[in-house]
């Protein structure tokens, strides 16, 4: 709760400079195709879910990424069905991989041998988060027609 907390704190701190409206004009002077953008970001999160846990990251980045992505064109659940993707690969991937570590422990098997063998894996993982984030229809066909 403490990581929580502090989490929220910061992401309040950051929402009050106005990081969001500077992290989008960084973007935009970067490339000003939202295609690319989207690939910034996404390599940005899944730098960070390597190291970080997810809880203190969806907290941290949603207020700094979601306006960025809203102004973009994106829905705000497509946004949050990438982020989990997105953190969801950075915690069964080294250096950190708390999942990933776990699992291992659990299964008294050693890291490398696990990971030599899930290579596949996270390739059709970066598939799935590719076509989460460029193809709408996959992430908002079910809420489109549940929620009306």
């Amino acid at each position: 709760m403490l990581i929580i907390g502090t989490a929220s704190a910061f992401a309040w701190l950051l929402a009050l400079n106005q990081v969001p409206a500077q992290l989008y004009a960084l973007l935009q002077s970067a490339s000003s195709n939202p295609l690319v953008i989207l690939l910034i970001i996404n390599v940005i999160l899944l730098f960070l879910g390597t190291f970080m846990d997810m809880s203190p990251l969806i907290v941290i980045t949603t207020p700094i990424f979601l306006p960025v992505v809203q102004q973009l064109g994106m829905d705000p659940v497509q946004f949050g069905i990438m982020l989990m993707i997105n953190l969801g690969i950075g915690l069964v991937t080294p250096p950190v991989g708390s999942v990933l570590f776990v699992g291992c422990a659990v299964a008294k098997i050693p890291i490398e041998a696990t990971i030599r063998t899930i290579w596949p894996f996270y390739l059709a993982l970066f598939a799935a988060l590719m076509a989460v984030t460029y193809f709408p229809a996959i992430s908002m066909t079910l809420p489109r027609l549940y929620g009306g």
